[in-house]
């Protein structure tokens, strides 16, 4: 669940940190409120090129730390609901109403947690991808950000990003646990013997049949 939640969370950066980058250069552009996306992505170009678009890459690559936590602590809560949990019967593999329910405390739970672990890598990266700051490295933001404000500073925003954060994980890992349990009911494969004994026998009756044609 590690490598598998880390390198989901590397691959996701690296292709959508330009996307990210673009929205929060006009989320904090005071300058004109006409600036579109394709202005904006023309200006970061001419001032610094591919790379331009991938200032703070690093602080969100730091960030997957919170991918990973959260993966973790989801699947370890949905193992211990699913061992304690009571049924009728234990062959019994179909999801009710709140099996879902429990899908969804354990994001929520899992994405807490994780959120408010890793929540300095999210300060950090909106810093760098201001416009013209003093801020120039992950670490050297993150001490900046520290030295002049202090905790407060590194948190700050927290309670947003949870109200955020938490209905929006707790939809998809209850969307995302429904499409699996109904595609695996749908597409389950069929158990076919293949012992020696199955299939001699199926040659035999084969054999048998064409001799009766013939």
């Amino acid at each position: 669940h590690v490598f598998s939640a880390f390198f989901a969370g590397f691959t996701a950066c690296t292709l959508t940190n330009p996307i990210w980058f673009i929205k929060t250069r006009l989320q904090l552009d005071h300058r004109s409120q006409k600036v579109t996306a394709i202005e904006c992505t023309r200006r970061i170009y001419r001032q610094s090129g591919i790379l331009g678009f991938y200032k703070g890459i690093v602080a969100s690559y730091i960030g997957i730390s919170e991918t990973v936590i959260h993966f973790v602590i989801y699947e370890a809560v949905k193992a211990w609901l699913a061992t304690h949990r009571s049924r009728a019967s234990q062959t019994d593999d179909r999801k009710t109403f709140r099996d879902f329910i429990e899908f969804m405390a354990a994001g929520s739970f899992s994405k807490t947690i994780a959120s408010t672990i890793a929540y300095p890598h999210e300060v950090a990266r909106t810093r760098l991808r201001e416009e013209g700051t003093k801020y120039r490295t992950f670490w050297q933001t993150l001490n900046t950000v520290w030295t002049e404000e202090g905790t407060k500073g590194l948190y700050r925003g927290l309670g947003t990003q949870l109200i955020r954060q938490i209905p929006n994980t707790a939809i998809i890992m209850a969307t995302y646990e429904a499409v699996v349990y109904i595609l695996t009911r749908h597409f389950r494969p069929v158990t076919v013997a293949t012992s020696n004994t199955d299939v001699t026998s199926e040659f035999y009756n084969e054999a048998k049949a064409k001799r009766e044609l013939a």
